[in-house]
Parts: C-alpha cells; sequence; structure tokens
C-alpha cells in the first residue's frame, strides 16, 4: 500500500513529537500540526489500520516498524534538505517550509547527491 504525502506528514510528527515529549497522544499530533482532533482521530485510524501505528487503551500511539520507517525516512529528509536550503542562503523559515514540500517528491537518486555534496 502506498502511503499519502498526509500519512508521512503525520508519521513524521509522531516521531517528531516522540522524541521531543515521550508519549504521544492524538491531541499532541493535533496542536503540533494545527488540525481538529476528529481529523487527528480519522487520520490516526487510517494508519492503524494500514498498520503504521498502534495505539493503546490510554490513547497513546506508537509507531510500528514499517511506520518508523517511512518516519525516518521523511524526518531524514526534512533536516537534510533544510540545512541544503540554508546553507545556500535560504531563510530558515522558508527552507523548512520549502523541505516539507520536497521532501514526499524528490527521488531517492537526487537526495543521496544532496546527501553526499553536503558532507563535504
Amino acid at each position: 500500500m502506498k502511503i499519502q504525502k498526509s500519512g508521512e506528514d503525520y508519521l513524521e510528527m509522531i516521531l517528531r513529537l516522540k522524541n521531543k515529549i515521550g508519549l504521544v497522544r492524538s491531541v499532541d499530533i493535533a496542536r503540533a500540526m494545527s488540525f481538529t482532533k476528529p481529523s487527528i482521530s480519522r487520520a490516526m485510524s487510517i494508519m492503524k489500520k494500514a498498520g503504521y501505528i498502534t495505539m493503546d487503551k490510554e490513547g497513546y500511539i506508537e509507531l510500528t516498524e514499517s511506520g518508523l520507517k517511512i518516519a525516518e525516512r521523511i524526518y531524514d529528509r526534512h533536516r537534510l534538505l533544510t540545512d541544503w536550503l540554508t546553507a545556500i542562503g535560504v531563510n530558515e523559515k522558508t527552507a523548512a517550509e520549502d523541505a516539507c514540500r520536497m521532501e514526499h517528491v524528490i527521488s531517492q537518486e537526487t537526495f543521496d547527491r544532496i546527501k553526499e555534496y553536503m558532507k563535504r
């Protein structure tokens, strides 16, 4: 099953929140993404059915192995693209916004070349 851009964004946010605050609930995602709680609840239901997350009876969300793999890939792209754009003179806010769009569509080959370039 191919995951949509919005699904990648949710998984990335779960990973970022987990790294920042530890335990993650739908309300944390809603607050961080400025979405309504019902919208996030529906999205989490879809993510759960797809096998990307689990949710315990208290509502705490965990990434599954497949969800974590996607989240880490997208977050790695986001960080590197943001760093690359700021390195070439784009202001941080614009760089982060552009990286968020680019992270979903950039080819693996292009991403790998940018990554190699940034290591120099």
